[in-house]
């Protein structure tokens, strides 16, 4: 943005010393004997004048450019948070699962041994124990899988950028 700045401020500045020739050359119109001076400030002030009309749309141009620039990277930041809002939402659901998980497993852990304390070793509870401990595997799978897929996202356009500079 700041060279955005910059440049404008350099329009401006142009703008400023075209008006100050064209101020000059209307005075230099006024009715008066020629000289043969006149005539070559006349083609001094018009090629200066060029000079800046040419510069300032190079100027224009370089302004374009950086303007499209800006909006581009803008949508790739924007990309890129929705992306990074996506893995957050889906890591925050494995959490949610697996803390849901863990709280089930301890509950029938602590069934199963108060019923060891008792000496009733009833295979229903150990059962309930060993899905709910199963199940607390299958969600940190499930985490391990996303947290590999993001890893993997992340990884993808770096490998794709050197894999393009190798090849050049």
């Amino acid at each position: 943005m700041g060279q955005i700045a910059e440049l404008e401020q350099r329009i401006a500045n142009a703008f400023a010393r075209i008006a100050a020739e064209v101020e000059a050359l209307e005075a230099a119109a006024t009715p008066s004997p020629a000289t043969p001076d006149d005539s070559g400030d006349v083609a001094r002030l018009q090629t200066a004048l060029d000079e800046e009309r040419m510069a300032h749309a190079q100027l224009a141009e370089r302004l374009k450019m950086l303007r499209e620039q800006d909006a581009k990277s803008q949508s790739a930041l924007t990309a890129g948070i929705t992306t990074l809002t996506k893995q957050l939402d889906a890591q925050g659901l494995d959490v949610q699962r697996l803390s849901g998980t863990v709280a089930q497993l301890r509950e029938e852990l602590r069934r199963l041994r108060e019923a060891a304390e008792q000496g009733m070793a009833d295979p229903q509870l150990i059962n309930r124990a060993m899905q709910a401990e199963l199940e607390a595997l299958r969600a940190t799978r499930a985490a391990e899988t996303t947290e590999m897929a993001e890893i993997i996202a992340a990884l993808t356009p770096i490998l794709d950028t050197e894999e393009a500079r190798a090849h050049a």
